[in-house]
């Protein structure tokens, strides 16, 4: 199957540091590479992946050196793959919305999997209108603001099984892994540690629109002896960093439409502790990968038998329920009952080379 892969550029794929979505499409893309797939992946050019790379802009556009315009190069992106759309059997999005009026006229099949919230206002008009573009979700609890979209499955997210290993020998402290944000919540994680009386590592970065918010209700809370702030980390330290802890806090104010650090814990033996919010009651199995919990009250009493969970049992979910090769033979099955509802696609024809600000496509790029 000639698949593309459209992510979004706001870092590399993989990422070098945060980044959920574009962690996911190095995940997926690889697993369909090794399933015998002819992947195309459209994404900045300091990505690593052994499918065809296109590249649209130089690197990812968060750690770029330079100021630019996320807009402008997913528009040019997008044109692109519209333009080499008859070399594929399928178009796999990742850019939110952009593309859904090209995709609406476009003859190879598409579909986006949406990673975002889904309960803002705006998206129901827009999805009434494209209500016919085909949507994957990655929990049934993210698509319940728009329940009649064109939902064509859900499809959990997944690791690469031998990213991270179990590990059952560990200090007696909590991580906290993602981002500092009002939604997810980091000051209940140190409240809980606190209760606890343990150490608490966060591993997280700090968005410039977050800035604010972390400087007046968050640095305060990090002199502390029993916190250590070590500030965003990447893919390679995370084995080490989730699976040398106790538990990871997971105490989240919002609807989470997946939450990838879970099953990143999970993958390493290390039990989880999360707000029954969003995806958590799908993705979590409550008593047996950890606790779910509604208040702080049942936080703490967790986070002090959290000891008794079974960090092998932890794995063997992971490995049943999480890989990427499980994820990407899903997107496979989405992808061909797409191509056999649509009409039989065009011979593939050759296309003149095409080159965006200079970036110039390359193929079988190795890690």
């Amino acid at each position: 199957m000639r698949i593309a892969q459209v992510s979004p550029l706001f870092e590399s794929v993989p990422p070098r540091g945060y980044g959920g979505t574009e962690r996911v499409v190095s995940y997926l893309t690889e697993a369909l590479v090794d399933e015998g797939h002819a992947v195309t992946l459209f994404a900045s050019g300091d990505s690593v992946t052994r499918a065809r790379l296109v590249p649209v802009v130089e690197s990812g556009i968060r750690l770029s050196s330079r100021r630019q315009d996320w807009l402008t190069w997913h528009t040019l992106m997008i044109d692109r793959v519209f333009a080499l759309s008859q070399q594929f059997d399928v178009i796999h999005f990742h850019t939110d919305f952009l593309h859904y009026p090209l995709a609406r006229r476009c003859a190879t099949p598409c579909v986006t999997t949406l990673h975002g919230r889904l309960d803002l206002p705006d998206l129901k008009p827009l999805h009434h209108h494209f209500a016919d573009h085909p949507l994957v979700s990655i929990s049934d609890s993210q698509r319940l603001p728009l329940p009649a979209a064109n939902w064509q499955a859900t499809v959990p997210h997944g690791l690469p099984s031998h990213l991270y290993r179990l590990q059952e020998e560990v200090p007696d402290c909590f991580v906290f892994v993602g981002r500092i944000s009002p939604e997810k919540r980091v000051d209940r994680a140190i409240e809980i540690a606190l209760a606890c009386q343990k150490r608490l590592r966060i591993g997280a970065k700090v968005d410039p629109a977050d800035e604010a918010y972390f400087e007046r209700e968050i640095r305060p809370l990090l002199d502390h002896p029993l916190i250590d702030f070590v500030g965003e980390i990447g893919e390679d330290e995370k084995n080490e960093f989730i699976g040398q802890a106790r538990a990871m806090l997971f105490p989240i104010d919002w609807p989470e439409p997946f939450g990838l650090v879970m099953i990143e814990a999970f993958a390493c033996g290390t039990p989880v502790i999360a707000y029954n919010c969003g995806s958590v009651g799908e993705v979590m199995q409550d008593g047996v990968t950890g606790y779910i919990v509604g208040n702080m009250h049942e936080a703490v009493a967790a986070a002090e038998r959290v000891g008794g969970i079974d960090r092998r049992r932890c794995r063997e979910v992971f490995e049943q329920r999480f890989t990427a090769a499980r994820m990407a033979r899903r997107y496979v099955d989405v992808y061909q009952g797409l191509i056999d509802a649509s009409p039989a696609h065009r011979p593939v024809v050759t296309t003149r080379s095409l080159s965006i600000g200079g970036v110039h496509e390359r193929t079988n790029s190795h890690r």
